[in-house]
């Protein structure tokens, strides 16, 4: 009985996954109770780690079942067991009868018949139920919930496909030789210009969250030439909508020796990498949300004005006075590529120079228009970009046309006197396209803790 408990006591932990190649074999296993569902003198609990779920068969008077520090006892009765506790559980792991298999998931063939149970930390009742295959909350309730509601795992694997674009950018970034760079978000002044910055006081002098990690970006490509970088942006966007959050992640690229249309041949390739390192990796998850395969066709580049001609023409809307596609405008453009080229992407490029940041550069042919570019997917945009200007006379010039204080970018402008080559980059908005990747219905359920108007954490009128 002591050499019983000792060699349980050093069983190595076997996670839920690998039970598929031990089967005959006793395990232990370690994780938390999803679900218990009694059916008279059996108990089953589905138990999940970060591997996935395994439904472990309780029966009395076989297995004994304790908390740290007590002694073992067999089971008399109800066992005290509920959703979210913490548990090791050390069983024999079994073929399940055929016509009792589940193939909904990896270990749906085999269970565990439980020997003993170690309750390691007991879970407060729940205020909703956790079991279901959706987690049917309303917005609020889903964020104020948020450390909880994050353990089910429909919604945790909203995050598992965000790790996965995360991977899929960094492998492609690194793929064009870029350098991975951590940048400020206390900064000196306003990157994009305007007034959507966060003010903070900084020993008593003025300083503001970053909107963008565009300009050390720059900086850094006389250093290394390509560079990429993840980085938390903020914008003190006065909105309260689906798409709006007021502190995202963006996924940066900056290259140097790089003319308008490399720019658009190296961000085209990114999200086209990306996504289906996100496919290969998360095929199990997009299907179970529903999501049809990704069409990587040709991905056709229309200027604004030639996406402004063919939405009169295919579509019978006249936007071509405006500096930017509206939402409908997106969606029918991609909708149009899909059927056209059967890609669901569309390149635009070539939007009016005053509604860009101050560093994008003019077309020599048009100045009145940019090289710059937005990526549009699935009927929104995600990803923008631009040419820059590497020019320290052209850049001071645009910065003083917008009424922008030179000395707040001294570092900046730093870079540029000393040899600047032609440069460009472009950003994609992680919460945006996880977002539209999953179909989700408020960009918040694509953030794993959402900053906007009314939240940090909590809810701010209560």
């Amino acid at each position: 009985m002591i050499a019983g408990c000792y060699d349980q006591f050093i069983m190595e932990r076997t996670l839920n996954l690998d039970c598929n190649k031990k089967i005959g074999e006793t395990v232990k296993i370690c994780g938390w109770v999803l679900t218990r569902r009694d059916h008279g003198k059996i108990l089953f609990l589905d138990v999940l780690d970060r591997s996935g779920l395994i439904q472990v068969v309780v029966s009395s008077g076989v297995a004994s079942v304790h908390l740290p520090g007590e002694q073992r006892r067999h089971l008399e009765g109800e066992i005290d067991l509920h959703p979210q506790d913490v548990v090791c559980i050390t069983g024999k792991v079994n073929k399940r009868p055929q016509h009792l298999v589940n193939k909904n998931i990896p270990t749906g063939e085999i269970e565990i018949s439980a020997e003993s149970i170690e309750i390691l930390s007991k879970a407060a009742e729940l205020p909703f139920d956790m079991g279901g295959k959706d987690l049917n909350l309303q917005l609020p309730t889903l964020l104020d919930y948020r450390s909880l509601t994050l353990r089910h795992p429909k919604v945790k694997s909203i995050f598992k496909v965000q790790a996965a674009l995360l991977e899929g950018f960094r492998k492609a970034a690194k793929e064009l030789g870029c350098t991975e760079i951590v940048v400020p978000t206390v900064v000196a002044g306003a990157t994009e210009g305007g007034a959507e910055v966060f003010k903070i006081d900084y020993f008593g002098r003025s300083a503001y969250l970053s909107q963008s990690p565009q300009l050390y970006k720059q900086m850094l490509v006389p250093v290394f030439e390509r560079v990429f970088t993840i980085a938390k942006a903020y914008r003190a966007e006065p909105s309260v909508t689906t798409r709006h959050l007021t502190e995202s992640t963006q996924m940066d690229v900056e290259i140097g020796f790089a003319e308008f249309e490399e720019l658009l041949d190296y961000l085209e390739g990114v999200a086209v990498r990306m996504l289906k390192i996100v496919e290969d990796e998360c095929g199990d998850i997009l299907s179970e949300y529903g999501i049809e395969k990704i069409a990587f066709g040709s991905i056709p580049r229309l200027s604004l004005k030639e996406a402004q001609e063919l939405i009169l023409k295919e579509f019978g809307r006249d936007n071509r006075k405006e500096k930017d596609l509206t939402p409908q405008d997106e969606i029918d453009l991609c909708q149009w590529s899909k059927e056209k080229h059967k890609s669901d992407f569309v390149t635009i490029t070539h939007f009016p120079t005053s509604a860009k940041p101050f560093y994008t550069m003019p077309d020599p042919k048009d100045p009145e228009y940019s090289l710059s570019y937005d990526l549009l997917f699935r009927g929104v945009e995600v990803m923008s970009g631009s040419q820059r200007i590497n020019n320290y006379e052209q850049l001071m010039t645009s910065m003083k046309s917008r009424s922008m204080n030179p000395e707040s970018f001294q570092m900046y402008l730093q870079a540029f006197m000393f040899g600047m080559p032609p440069e460009g980059g472009f950003s994609f908005g992680l919460e945006r396209i996880t977002m539209h990747l999953l179909n989700l219905a408020n960009i918040r359920e694509a953030s794993l803790f959402p900053r906007d108007m009314e939240r940090v954490d909590i809810r701010l009128n209560k």
